[in-house]
């Protein structure tokens, strides 16, 4: 029986075999595109409508359009293009490759005589930087590189000067708007009603990465194993924010958004970032209070981005109730897909594995990207629990002539 995308997805993620193979390009900022990638691609199709903009300004990701989504077959939107839809809420820029871009009306770093690109808040604190010809920014402010405060009176204040969140992408960029739920929800019915394709919220939700965020990576990397007090003081805090967050995506968007989709990088490429016993003395609690808030007060699936060699904690990571595992990153080490599918393929939906973007889809040629992504789909996409989609964002550095080979190599599946 013919199903629409959105069923094919949800069939996919309840683990029934769907009417063909689900695919995805651009749900979320890291299953999605550089705007570098997408120019080129948009020029390799014949595409001189349109846009090319970058919606996730830290990573320059770009928003994939109806049309392009069309042409390659994607089953899923991401809920963050129902804001900044007007012409006026962007402007034009030529990206570090030369591509024509557009970046939202907000976001506008200043350019120095070295070609570099410095973002800076409205209090002058230097937020993040993108050297000349680089391909996103980084990072440059860590409230609590120093210390722990002694108190978390400051806390939502100092969130809002880590890049993630000073540079946030949309809808979030509008999350301090009067009425911006009931906008949000107004909008995304329009958008449920418009397309059968599944629907994505990123609602962040992060505990590992926040406390890297705020205290720099080496430092949280150390309070984990000294400090694990201070640790679980500040998830606490981040527990508190992340439900109210969470309340009100189940309130506004239940039965119109199919997933929400969290993050936490626990996988370095040969390893994990701490131990097993750490994931679950620390984290582990905090993971599965978020889903069992979501599952309990919505009907949306949960999604968790969460990069590297992760192979020891799928298990914990299914017991703590995550519906979806992305981006299966099998370049890393332990991460061989047979094995991913044969251990965890029923626990768990693996969105992504389907192309390397390390070295097959950048490096290679199309013969041998559409035989690696015809190897990845034979393996993954038994009994449903998979939804295609590479190896985390396609970077400016792959060829469009490659990224159709992965497409076909979809199209073949399909048939």
């Amino acid at each position: 029986m013919k199903m629409t995308p959105r069923e094919r997805v949800m069939a996919s993620v309840n683990h029934q075999n769907p009417d063909s193979l689900p695919m995805d390009l651009g749900s979320n900022v890291s299953a999605g595109i550089s705007g570098m990638a997408y120019g080129k691609l948009k020029e390799y199709l014949g595409i001189t409508t349109g846009h090319n903009r970058i919606y996730d300004v830290v990573q320059q990701v770009a928003q994939p359009e109806i049309q392009v989504l069309d042409i390659i077959g994607a089953d899923v939107l991401d809920v963050g293009r129902v804001f900044n839809t007007e012409d006026s809420d962007w402007y034009d820029v030529a990206l570090s490759n030369g591509v024509a871009a557009q970046w939202p009306d907000w976001f506008r770093p200043r350019h120095n005589k070295d070609g570099s690109y410095e973002y800076f808040d409205c209090e002058g604190t230097l937020i993040a930087k993108m050297p000349n010809g680089g391909m996103c920014f980084d990072q440059q402010y860590f409230p609590y590189k120093e210390d722990y405060p002694e108190n978390y009176n400051d806390l939502d204040k100092e969130m809002g000067k880590v890049i993630w969140s000073a540079m946030v992408h949309s809808p979030w960029d509008h999350s301090n708007e009067k009425y911006f739920w009931e906008t949000l929800r107004e909008r995304c019915l329009v958008l449920k009603n418009s397309t059968d394709r599944a629907l994505m919220i990123t609602c962040g939700c992060n505990f590992f990465e926040w406390g890297t965020f705020l205290r720099r990576m080496e430092n949280y990397l150390m309070d984990i194993y000294e400090e694990p007090e201070q640790v679980l003081a500040l998830n606490d805090q981040l527990l508190e924010r992340h439900l109210k967050n969470l309340e009100n995506t189940c309130k506004y968007l239940d039965g119109i958004v199919d997933i929400v989709r969290f993050g936490d990088d626990l996988g370095m490429n040969n390893n994990m970032f701490m131990s097993l016993e750490k994931y679950h003395t620390l984290f582990k609690p905090y993971h599965t209070n978020i889903n069992e808030y979501v599952h309990k007060h919505s009907s949306m699936k949960t999604f968790l981005h969460s990069c590297g060699s992760i192979f020891p904690v799928i298990g914990d990571l299914a017991e703590a109730g995550f519906d979806i595992l992305n981006p299966v990153q099998t370049s890393a080490a332990n991460m061989d897909p047979a094995k991913l599918k044969q251990e965890y393929g029923k626990d768990i939906t693996f969105w992504g594995g389907g192309c390397n973007t390390r070295k097959i889809l950048n490096m290679g040629t199309e013969k041998e990207v559409y035989d690696y992504c015809r190897r990845m789909i034979d393996i993954f996409f038994q009994d449903g629990g998979f939804v295609f989609n590479q190896e985390h964002n396609i970077l400016g550095d792959v060829p469009p002539q490659n990224i159709m080979a992965m497409y076909k190599a979809v199209e073949d599946a399909r048939r």
